[in-house]
């Protein structure tokens, strides 16, 4: 995977929280010579590239339905997990996200299975689970 684009209200706003959440310096907007037509979509869109190369790319919500030819169900339809290497780490993260005006949910807590973990959502209602597995091993290895 290199790329994850989400569907956004207001790319700015989005792109502003992206920045403080990953700690990232630069707007990230590109495409802005590009506007929206009442039938196609604009090019305007903030990718923002994390170290490991995975990029996050925000997107105007009218552009992406006009792009895909499918309005983005409103709501969270999935979850954009990030893993990090311990339970410190993980309220960092979460402390973070809410400076930088994330809805923060649940309290995070250790599951029975030994991940602890936290969810918060992005401006735009994108859910977001942080996981740190203190237990050793891999948490994608279940």
């Amino acid at each position: 995977m290199h790329a994850i684009t989400l569907a956004v209200a207001d790319i700015a706003r989005s792109a502003a929280f992206y920045r403080a959440l990953l700690g990232l310096d630069g707007s990230g907007v590109i495409g802005t010579e590009y506007p929206a037509t009442e039938t196609q979509a604009g090019g305007t869109t903030a990718m923002l590239t994390l170290d490991d190369g995975l990029i996050v790319s925000v997107y105007g919500r009218d552009d992406m339905a006009k792009d895909s030819g499918v309005r983005p169900a409103p709501g969270p339809s999935a979850v954009i997990g990030h893993f990090v290497e311990s339970a410190a780490a993980v309220d960092a993260v979460l402390d973070r996200a809410r400076d930088a005006g994330a809805m923060m949910l649940e309290p995070p807590y250790t599951r029975p299975w030994g991940m602890y973990s936290g969810f918060f959502q992005d401006p735009d209602g994108h859910l977001w689970e942080v996981v740190a597995n203190p237990g050793g091993g891999d948490p994608a290895d279940g």
